[in-house]
Formats: C-alpha cells, sequence, structure tokens
C-alpha cells in the first residue's frame, strides 16, 4: 500500500511537471519567479560598455527636436578622441535633416573609421496597416559606419525578456546592436534570454551634452563599447523588464551586450529540470516521518533552486525553476495529506488511552480471522477509576491485555468498549482449557504506579465467533457474579427483544413513543439555534425502555420505517408549535440507513412535507457517516431529493467511517457532525486537536457547518469556540429533554449563557 501511494504521489508530481511545461500553466509561473531568480545573482556589470545619455539635462540645454546631427558629430568627435573601442547608436537616422549638419555628422563618421555603428529597425506601416517598413540611416552616412538592428518585440504581459541576436532589414541580416557590441554570431529572429542580474545602476554612464562640451572622464571611455541612445523621460522608448522596473531601451541593450559578453546563454531543456525535480521528490516522498520529509523536501527546493541558478550563473543556461517548484511543492502537499489521511484513520482504529486496536479494527479485520469470540468485561473500571488517573488505568487495561494475548489466537487484543477487552481464541484448543488458563493469568495482580491491584473481570465466549453475543455472555456472567458464560445462555434475551419488537406498533398508536429535545448552542451568539430529536419509549410495565436496546433491533426487523415517520411527524407538529412562541429553531431527525433506498419511506416523507405545518427549511435530516457511504450513489440521489424539498442534510458521527473528500464534496450535506470520540479529549490531546481543527477547517472551505457532540466541560467549549466551530451539543450544554421543558429553557437565558456572561 505505501509502495503504491509513493508511486502515485511520484505520478501526480510527474503529471503536474508536465503540465508545467504548457505555456498556458508553466509560463505565468516561470513569470513569477523570475525576478527572484536575478534578485538572487544580483551583480556588477563588467563595465566593458559604457552609455552616454540623452538625458533629461541634454533635452533642456538643446531645446530641440530632432537635435542637430551637428551635435552628434561633436560626440562622436569627442569619444574618438578618448579612445573608445566603438561607438553604437539606439537612435534613427533614417530621414533627412538640416543638409549642413547632415554632411557635419557624414563627415565626423569617415573621422571615426569605422568605429560608429548606426541603427536599422523595423516599423509597423500604419494603424491599420500591418505591414512592417525597413528603416535604414541615410545613404549619406552608410559609407563610414556598420549597421546593426535595433528591433526587439516585448512578451504577452508586456515585459522585455529576450533579445534577438539578428533580424533581417531591407532583405539583409544585420546583427542586433548586443550582438555587435559582443562580436556573437546569431541566427536572424532566434533570441536569447538577457540576464537581468545585472544591476543596470553599475553601467558607466556619461551625459550627452558633457561629452559634447568635453567635460567628462576619458578613462571611462578609452577601450569601451559606447552605446548612445534616450534616457530622458519625455523621448519616451522605455520598456519594463523583470525585477528591473521600466527601462530605457537603451540600457535593455547594454544590459544584452553585458550578458553576450559573459558568454553566449542558451534556455536548458525543460525535461531536465523535469528529471532532477522527480529525482528529487524520490526521497521525500519515502520518508516514513512527516517532519522529515518537510526537511527532505525543503532541502529538494533549496538544492533545485542552486542547480538551476548556479547553470544560469556560470554556464549560462536558464533552466525553467518553476517547474521544479511546482512538482516538488505537489510531492510535499501530497505527502502530508497522505500523513494527515493514515493518521486519521489509525487514530479511528485504535484507542487513544491505550493504544489498543478498536471496535473498528475489530470489525474491519474480523473477516480474515476466525477463533472463538472471547469478551472480557472490566467489572470493577469505576473503582478503579475513582483511585487512579486515566492514564494509571490504561496501564491496568495494557498489561491486562498482554495477559490476554498470551491466548490469542492471533496475537491480538481489542479495546472495544471502555470497560470491554476482545480477542479471538484457537478454535483447535478445548475452550475450557483457554478458559483455565485464562483465570489463572487474569487472578494475578497487576502493577500500577508502584502498587498491586486487582482488576476484576467476567468473561463471555462465543464458539461461533459472533463477537456480539459474547459481549452479551460477558454481560450476564458480571451481573451473576460468575467468571465466564457461553453466549447460548443469551437466548432468553433474544427471545426477549422479539416480543419487545412485537410491541413497537402498539406503542406507536398508543403514543408510548416520546421525542426529547437535545440543544445545540450557537457559539456566535450562544444561544440554542437547533435541536437533536431523540425518541423514548416509557413501556407501561418494563419502564424506561433505552433507545440501544429497541432502536438497533428497529432496524433488523424492518421496524424502523413507521418509528422515523412517527418521530418526524411529531417533530414537525412541535417545530410548529416552539416557532409559533417565536422560537426560530430548526431540528434534526436521525435517518437510518435502510431507509435511503426505501421508495416507500421517501413517498412518505414527501407526503409529510406536502402538509406539514412548517417549511421544509425548519428540519435537518442526520445520517451517519456509514449510511451515506454504504451505497453511495443511491444515498446521493436521496439526499439531494430531500435537498431540493428543502431539507438540510447533516452528516453525523463524522470520522467513524470511511467517506473520502471527493463524497463530501459531492453530497448534497449543510452540515458535518464530529463524532464525539474525537471532540471530548480535543482540548487535552494535541492530536485530536488537529483532527478537529482541520475538520472545521474542509467543512467550511465546502461551504458546511459544523456541530461538536460530546461536550462536557467548559475547556473543551473553549477549545471548539477558538476553532471557529459553529455549533456544540452536550451534557454540558444541556441533556435531552421534553418538549414542555425545551420551551420554557427556549424562554430564558440557559445557565450555560449565564456563565458565560459571569467569565466573559
Amino acid at each position: 500500500m505505501r509502495a503504491s501511494s509513493n508511486a502515485l504521489i511520484l505520478a501526480a508530481a510527474a503529471l503536474v511537471g508536465l503540465a508545467g511545461m504548457l505555456p498556458a500553466i508553466g509560463g505565468p509561473i516561470m513569470r513569477a519567479l523570475e525576478p527572484l531568480r536575478f534578485a538572487a545573482q544580483s551583480h556588477a556589470a563588467s563595465r566593458q560598455v559604457a552609455i552616454v545619455e540623452m538625458d533629461a539635462r541634454s533635452v533642456a540645454e538643446i531645446r530641440r527636436w530632432p537635435w542637430p546631427r551637428r551635435h552628434y558629430a561633436k560626440v562622436v568627435d569627442k569619444l574618438r578622441e578618448a579612445g573608445a573601442a566603438t561607438i553604437v547608436f539606439d537612435v534613427d537616422f533614417s530621414s533627412a535633416s538640416n543638409p549642413i549638419d547632415d554632411r557635419a555628422f557624414a563627415a565626423a563618421l569617415k573621422r571615426a573609421e569605422g568605429k560608429v555603428t548606426l541603427p536599422t529597425f523595423g516599423q509597423q506601416a500604419g494603424a491599420r496597416d500591418v505591414r512592417t517598413l525597413d528603416a535604414l540611416p541615410l545613404d549619406l552616412f552608410r559609407p563610414n559606419a556598420a549597421l546593426a538592428s535595433v528591433s526587439f518585440s516585448p512578451d504577452v504581459d508586456g515585459l522585455v525578456r529576450s533579445l534577438p541576436f539578428a533580424t533581417i532589414t531591407a532583405g539583409m541580416p544585420r546583427p542586433s546592436l548586443s550582438a555587435y557590441i559582443a562580436a556573437r554570431a546569431g541566427v536572424a529572429d532566434m533570441d536569447y534570454p538577457v540576464d537581468f542580474s545585472i544591476d543596470p545602476d553599475t553601467i558607466p554612464r556619461l551625459s550627452f551634452v558633457g561629452v559634447e562640451r568635453g567635460a567628462f572622464d576619458p578613462t571611462i571611455v578609452r577601450g569601451r563599447n559606447i552605446l548612445i541612445g534616450a534616457t530622458a523621460i519625455e523621448m519616451g522608448d522605455r520598456y519594463p523588464a523583470p525585477l528591473r522596473g521600466v527601462l530605457p531601451g537603451v540600457t535593455i541593450q547594454a544590459l544584452g551586450a553585458e550578458t553576450l559578453l559573459r558568454g553566449v546563454p542558451m534556455r536548458g531543456s525543460p525535461l531536465a529540470t523535469f528529471a532532477l525535480a522527480l529525482l528529487l521528490c524520490l526521497p521525500g516522498v519515502r520518508a516514513r516521518r512527516r517532519d522529515v520529509a518537510a526537511g527532505v523536501f525543503a532541502v529538494g527546493l533549496v538544492t533545485l533552486t542552486l542547480v538551476v541558478l548556479s547553470a544560469q550563473r556560470w554556464l549560462a543556461i536558464y533552466f525553467p525553476l518553476g517547474l521544479g517548484w511546482l512538482m516538488l511543492s505537489t510531492g510535499g502537499c501530497l505527502f502530508v495529506a497522505r500523513d494527515i489521511f493514515r493518521r486519521f484513520r489509525a487514530g479511528r482504529l485504535y484507542d487513544e488511552a491505550t493504544g489498543l486496536p478498536n471496535h473498528r479494527a475489530l470489525v474491519t479485520q474480523s473477516g480474515d480471522r476466525a477463533g472463538v469470540a472471547c469478551v472480557v468485561q472490566l467489572t470493577n473500571l469505576e473503582e478503579l477509576s475513582t483511585v487512579f488517573d486515566t492514564m494509571q488505568v490504561a496501564q491496568g487495561i495494557v498489561r491486562t491485555a498482554e495477559r490476554l494475548r498470551l491466548c490469542s489466537a492471533h496475537d491480538v487484543v481489542y479495546r472495544v468498549r471502555s470497560h470491554q477487552l476482545a480477542l479471538l481464541m484457537a478454535t483447535h484448543e478445548i475452550v475450557e482449557d483457554q478458559l483455565a488458563t485464562l483465570r489463572t493469568l487474569l487472578l494475578q495482580p497487576v502493577e500500577i504506579a508502584g502498587r498491586k491491584v486487582d482488576i476484576a473481570v467476567a468473561l463471555g465466549v462465543a464458539e461461533d465467533g459472533d463477537m456480539a453475543a459474547a459481549a452479551m455472555a460477558a454481560g450476564d456472567a458480571a451481573a451473576a457474579g460468575v467468571f465466564w458464560r457461553r453466549a447460548a445462555l443469551n437466548r432468553d434475551r433474544i427471545e426477549k427483544a422479539v416480543s419487545l419488537m412485537g410491541e413497537l406498533d402498539v406503542a406507536i398508536a398508543a403514543g408510548q413513543i416520546e421525542v426529547h429535545y437535545q440543544p445545540k448552542l450557537a457559539l456566535a451568539t450562544d444561544r440554542i439555534a437547533s435541536v437533536e430529536a431523540l425518541v423514548r419509549w416509557r413501556h407501561p410495565e418494563r419502564g424506561f425502555v433505552s433507545p440501544g436496546a429497541f432502536v438497533p433491533l428497529a432496524e433488523q426487523t424492518d421496524r424502523i420505517e413507521p418509528l422515523t415517520l412517527h418521530v418526524l411527524e411529531r417533530v414537525m407538529g412541535d417545530a410548529a408549535r416552539w416557532r409559533a412562541a417565536g422560537h426560530e429553531v430548526t431540528a434534526a431527525i436521525n435517518i437510518s440507513a435502510k431507509l435511503l433506498d426505501a421508495p416507500a419511506f421517501i413517498a412518505a416523507v414527501d407526503q409529510l412535507l406536502d402538509t406539514a405545518p412548517v417549511a421544509p427549511e425548519v428540519l435537518i435530516f442526520e445520517v451517519t457517516e456509514s449510511a451515506a457511504m454504504s451505497d453511495p450513489t443511491i444515498s446521493k440521489a436521496t439526499l439531494q431529493h430531500f435537498r431540493d424539498r428543502g431539507v438540510a442534510i447533516s452528516m453525523d458521527d463524522y470520522g467513524t467511517g470511511q467517506s473520502t473528500l471527493s463524497y463530501l464534496r459531492e453530497l448534497p450535506l449543510s452540515e458535518l457532525k464530529i463524532d464525539r470520540s474525537f471532540v471530548q479529549f480535543a482540548h487535552e490531546r494535541q492530536s485530536d486537536a488537529k483532527l478537529v481543527r482541520s475538520t472545521i477547517d474542509l467543512a467550511h472551505a465546502l461551504g458546511l457547518k459544523v456541530v461538536a457532540e460530546g461536550i462536557e466541560d467548559a475547556e473543551n467549549l473553549a477549545f471548539l469556540r477558538a476553532a471557529n466551530c459553529d455549533y456544540a451539543q452536550g451534557y454540558f450544554i444541556d441533556r435531552p429533554m421534553p418538549f414542555d421543558a425545551l420551551v420554557d429553557r427556549l424562554g430564558m437565558l440557559s445557565d450555560l449563557s449565564l456563565r458565560l456572561m459571569q467569565t466573559g
């Protein structure tokens, strides 16, 4: 199972990586991380390139546009005299100006003896004309100057990230300014990524008018490649770039030249990043502890980042970083999700106090293990609890289980209830002999907190492996004060239960079935906002009959339908009465799993809803998690039908079944009720607290309200309030009560509300 889930996590990371190679998915991630990768390697320029800025100062002093070309002629002469290696213009010379100025500039170009490069570029013919017109310097200037292209295109988001090696203008391939300065050859219209980790502020700069007047340091020019272009805001020619904000075009050309001077950059294959990220995911996925896995994935992210940045810095190869981050993040998140699910599942299969497998584990594994069912009932557990604390009592139970394990056919002992342990004994041995061995073992005192303590027990045995029958037999043995009894001796009790079911129909007709209501406290208002309807049977001869005694039997004997319809009709009437008294309180009714696929029941409920004295929105149908999961397709259809009628749907005992996130999303739920086994110690146990908080966050993310069951003290309630739970239910809030008592309670501040006011 673990190897299979590891493979699934790796497969998911791989699929995410393949999706990340698509421009629509990987492009935004790459662009988001670009500033980080450049900032992490920010460094100074090589100072082989300098910029002569047509800056605001120059604009203010020359005061004309276009500038007379005699100014450019003077600057060329000054730079030539200062020893510039090359003089490259990012200025348009494609149109004629004053003839005298043009001749003066041409003469300066001739004196420069081939050191000057002039720009060519393509531009759109018009707003509605998509043709491109090529612009070249005047014929007068070309004989003594080289030509280079200044054309480049921003990406889809408007940022400039790359420059071409060359472009074709007037039918001829022309090197780009940056490629010309760096003397790098390349194919026309093939681009390269600009290294924006180079700090543009470290590129040497001179003001145009300062150079024209000779007021500059010649050492800044000597032996360098000089780029001349506009940097004044009013002259335009500005483009946004990663990390560096909006830059003048001439600065971007200078950064391109600096990039090529360090080497010709290449775009690395995303498959290389894909393979490295997948390899780095492997040790993280295989880790057995969440903290170790977190460290491994963190190291993986750092390693991947260092490899990618090192390749960029030292090899001039640009591998996609976002792709690897996406894959490693996916692998890490899936590992955490799997770990949480496993812990949640393990928590449901083991008793928190003792660490012994619980009743759910027994039910899960009983199909694979055969033997004689034996239930051991601890008959003096309450007395022990008054002497020792919870942890010490748990120690005593564990030591008792260790002795029982010696007679277990499968070396496993289950804690099926707080006062009952269960095991399967071997079928090939005589039961009486095994029980004699157990008696000898269990008569010996166990040590708790340094004291010898006697743990009294009573055993029930079912040779057909029926654990429920063995539990009943253990109860009989405890009541009779004997060591053990066989399950066959419980036949009389079974016959009484069958007789009881024969009287249920009469009890419904005679009004013996009552409905009590247990309030649910809305934590946002500290008011009772809803109640749960609980059935009660007051038998004229047997007295009070526990719901646990007749409701399961009603399900087994197909009498749960009339019982549920009777309760539903009674709740509707009671709800109409309390709402008429001004109490806007909803009511929840439990619906058995057997009824979700019963057409007759659904039709009967529809009829009741059609004639109900209250709106369907007043009602909540509670179904257990196991009921909703027994046949998800049918359950979903039935619950959706009721939801469409306006009835809210609540999943009861959440956490005790096998539901998945997909079912929670697909079922038409309005509410989750977290089982008391997770809630009642959540303020004391960190594991329970994490499960409860994560369940509340999950439910709220799905748009569901959350009810926490089993609230028995103020600390537990305070924890739930801090965890943003919506409703709380339990004896600390209020016990189940008949209708009249409920109406009285709704008409006044509850004791709980008073306590909250006093402590507030």
